[in-house]
């Protein structure tokens, strides 16, 4: 049995904490099963965001003529460049375990870790099976994968999750991607830019339901030009037959008694690749938790009180295996805390507000705090405002379709604003600093000056217009 004062299973925002552990003198031990770093630089937000931008660089390629530039593409080598970012994240990957290794105080653990008590791990598998590791504090930062639905034949056929995805070095012919959520966006941009035919069957009615309802649909709209779309429909069956992928889907109704349409006519698709993006799964059912009397809810998260520590004194847990918001800035942010509560003076609470997300797709949808409809059924006062990009100079000229959509409580603070368009994911940031740094009024953003005619006027010109008042008794 190996003592420390610290232990953390997962190396992606958890090893932020163990980093100040060990600075403050602690001897800290790691488990990760797999390449360092955590999901976000090895199969998410880095990789996905590499490529993206190399798609997005085409599209703007193949726009030129609506700007009256005549411009072709040659050619394009995606093997390369799908071999390239991988190359580069596993560089980045072997750099943190390298420092790591070279590290007196860290110690690496490569395997699955598994509990045998409340703060006692064994390692089940891997290149250190059978250690046994013991520590004061214990930090739980392993993270979720993708979830597979309960689909019929889907053990049976050869489907990709977006890890697999984005280390594609073809461009399936023909896409089809269970999932509308924002890997299932990213994805269909991704592909669709280079070429691939894509079909999208998800069981919302609007793509991104975790958007704004409005930027949702706005968004879906514009995707349903240049994709097949079938919302409002859930994958039944799949199966597979000489390269070819077939999946059935029954209309479905979404809400507390919804489910299978009864009696209505499904769809039939076809492709030559699956993409099954429907959502990520905590992997909390590895850690052998029934030993421990560490709680998860009923989907198999962490439980944590508000300061991010279990229902075992010691045991601490942060980033998508808690739930809260599956995004590595919250992740980070989480990590900020633990660290403040376990070696900071006073604990202090998480603090959610003002936690912005971004879909890098085409167009950008971003958004922060409270959404129109929570507020309608929370019976809130609020009141809203949209503003177009066309109708800003430099979204004229970019020729740039999308909105921004401000949502604020009669007294003028800020309660939400949700973008569709080029550039959401920047020019949410402003919004975020107003609700965080600022008073958290309309008056933040009136009142600062913006440069003309840059894009962020967009943003400026939103808040600044004739609020209408919201209905908050309407239930759609």
């Amino acid at each position: 049995m190996e003592d420390y004062d610290f232990l953390v299973v997962g190396s992606g925002s958890g090893l932020e904490v163990a980093n100040v552990a060990a600075r403050q003198g602690q001897s800290v031990a790691v488990v990760e099963k797999g390449p360092l770093g955590g999901t976000c630089l090895n199969r998410g937000c880095i990789p996905s965001k590499h490529l993206l931008y190399h798609a997005d660089v085409l599209e703007t390629i193949e726009r030129a003529d609506e700007f009256d530039i005549e411009a072709t593409v040659e050619d394009v080598a995606f093997a390369d460049i799908v071999r390239k970012v991988n190359e580069e994240v596993g560089e980045d990957a072997a750099g943190i375990r390298r420092g790591l290794e070279s590290s007196d105080q860290h110690d690496l653990y490569q395997g699955e870790g598994q509990f045998v008590d409340d703060r006692t791990i064994e390692i089940a598998s891997g290149d250190d099976a059978g250690a046994r590791l013991q520590a004061e504090t214990v930090l739980i930062a392993a993270g979720t994968r993708p979830a597979v639905p309960d689909i019929d034949g889907i053990e049976d056929v050869p489907y990709l999750t977006s890890t697999d995805a984005l280390q594609l070095e073809d461009p399936p012919e023909h896409l089809v991607i269970v999932g509308g959520g924002y890997i299932a966006a990213e994805l269909a941009h991704f592909f669709g830019t280079f070429g691939s035919e894509v079909t999208i069957v998800g069981r919302r009615q609007n793509l991104l339901p975790q958007a704004d309802s409005e930027v949702a649909a706005a968004f879906t709209d514009m995707y349903a030009d240049r994709f097949t779309l079938h919302t409002g429909h859930a994958a039944t069956a799949v199966s597979a037959d000489d390269g070819t992928i077939t999946v059935e889907a029954q209309p479905y109704e979404y809400g507390d008694d919804g489910g299978l349409v009864a009696d209505a006519d499904g769809v039939t698709v076809t492709g030559d690749e699956l993409l099954v993006a429907a959502g990520r799964t905590p992997n909390t059912d590895s850690l052998r938790l029934d030993r421990t009397a560490i709680e998860t809810d009923d989907r198999g998260f962490v439980e944590t009180d508000e300061y991010l520590e279990t229902t075992v004194d010691g045991v601490w847990a942060l980033g998508d295996i808690v739930g809260e918001y599956l995004l590595k800035h919250s992740a980070n942010h989480e990590a900020r805390a633990v660290a403040r509560n376990l070696f900071g003076s006073d604990p202090e609470p998480v603090d959610y507000t003002a936690m912005p997300f971004a879909v890098f797709a085409s167009p950008e949808v971003a958004g922060v705090g409270a959404r129109e409809r929570e507020l309608q059924e929370a019976g809130r006062e609020y009141a809203t405002n949209t503003y177009q990009f066309t109708d800003t100079a430099r979204g004229d000229a970019m020729n740039a379709t999308g909105f921004v959509k401000v949502i604020i409580d009669p007294e003028g603070e800020i309660l939400g604003c949700h973008i569709v368009g080029p550039d959401a994911s920047t020019l949410i940031q402003e919004v975020v600093v107003a609700m965080k740094a600022g008073t958290g009024t309309v008056r933040d953003i009136r009142e600062s000056i913006h440069v003309h005619p840059a894009l962020p006027e967009v943003v400026q010109r939103a808040f600044s217009g004739r609020f209408s008042r919201g209905d908050s008794h309407q239930h759609h």
